[in-house]
């Protein structure tokens, strides 16, 4: 029998050697090449951050403009791929959508050869410019209506409120998609990330390297928790009732959904973040009665959870966070992925660098010297 040591879901295996972000989950940092994701959600653009993910340093004045106008006049997508929604379900979840149609764009665009740094380069600017078309022109067709075609004058942020709602959004609204973006854009080397580099060290081409991480993506464990968040706030239903909701929760072991992360042992920064430009967007759409229990929640868990070292993670408020900008609760996990191609953009970039094809061990645990027995001699 092996002796390999097992250590499941591979808890603190290094998997690989990684520049491009970093989380100390004991001191409540997250730092995009260096850099506090809270510094970039406040003071930069997901271009910009998109661009220091990929390339590993801010962009001068004359890059950012170029990258920037590279992914505007990249939004669009082919006719053929609105075809192939219109026959997906209507009731189908839009993760898969997305999924599928990321995978089928790689039949269109020509990808094969992974070491052409040119033709990647063409690959990340399609996938970041093109996610967020797909997943507004899916969700319109569902509901019996044309896609809205891009507009090249808007941003990223702003861009993708206009493609769903066929409306400009506000500078504070806007501003707040654009800090979700960038707070989902990286987080090391969780399981769609280590999903997109496994598929990468095939040399399988980005198309279907970011297929992948989305289809890792659309597990509950991995993806949803912000969709799970509001479910639960909304079976507790107001501040009165949650005191007596915790404690029937925690006599029934129920898992509270938005708290606790495989590395965070405080309070995940980007839910900070998250909390603080969320009261700009409150001011201007009126104050969720789901966010002032989520808030007293949050108080009340601090003495349940706080000393075991858990607590909020960034869907706990994310999800309040569009709710109340009128997105609908499965585009939550759809939105997260529109940020996070980003950064599995840059580790696939990085896999490529110093490739070999993941092929970890197993701990076998089955029948050993068993004969075969013939059919017609088996009980």
């Amino acid at each position: 029998m092996s002796q390999i040591e097992l250590r499941p879901g591979l808890a603190d295996v290094p998997a690989a050697e990684s520049a491009v972000s970093f989380i100390d989950g004991k001191n409540a940092r997250l730092n995009y090449r260096g850099i506090a994701v809270e510094q970039l959600a406040r003071q930069s653009c997901f271009e910009e951050t998109a661009y220091l993910l990929l390339k590993g340093d801010l962009p001068t004045q004359r890059q950012l403009a170029d990258f920037d106008d590279q992914l505007r006049h990249h939004r669009r997508i082919k006719y053929r791929l609105k075809d192939l929604m219109k026959c997906l379900p209507e009731n189908g979840h839009p993760m898969y959508a997305l999924q599928a149609n990321v995978a089928a764009m790689g039949m269109f665009y020509e990808a094969r050869d992974v070491g052409n740094a040119s033709s990647n380069w063409e690959s990340v600017v399609r996938l970041i410019a093109k996610l967020p078309t797909v997943v507004a022109a899916f969700h319109r067709i569902r509901h019996g209506d044309e896609p809205i075609s891009p507009r090249d004058d808007l941003d990223h942020a702003a861009n993708f409120h206009y493609m769903l709602f066929e409306r400009e959004p506000s500078p504070s609204v806007r501003k707040v998609i654009d800090a979700c973006l960038i707070v989902h854009a990286e987080h090391t080397m969780n399981a769609s990330t280590f999903s997109a580099r496994v598929t990468g060290s095939t040399l399988a081409n980005p198309y279907t390297v970011i297929s992948s991480a989305i289809g890792t993506l659309t597990g509950p464990l991995h993806g949803g928790a912000n969709e799970e968040t509001l479910d639960m706030l909304q079976e507790i239903g107001s501040i009165e009732n949650l005191k007596a909701w915790i404690d029937e929760a925690q006599a029934k072991k129920k898992k509270f959904m938005g708290f606790g992360h495989r590395v965070y042992k405080v309070k995940d920064p980007r839910a900070t973040v998250l909390q603080d430009l969320a009261e700009h967007v409150f001011a201007e759409t009126g104050r969720p009665v789901r966010y002032d229990l989520a808030v007293a929640m949050e108080k009340e868990m601090a003495k349940i959870l706080g000393p075991k070292g858990i607590f909020p993670n960034v869907d706990f408020y994310s999800g309040i966070v569009y709710e109340a900008l009128g997105i609908p609760r499965d585009l939550f996990t759809p939105i997260f992925a529109i940020a996070r191609v980003a950064g599995w953009l840059a580790h696939w970039l990085e896999q490529l660098q110093n490739n070999r094809i993941f092929r970890p061990e197993q701990v076998y645990v089955g029948k050993e010297n068993t004969d075969y027995i013939p059919l017609e001699k088996r009980p």
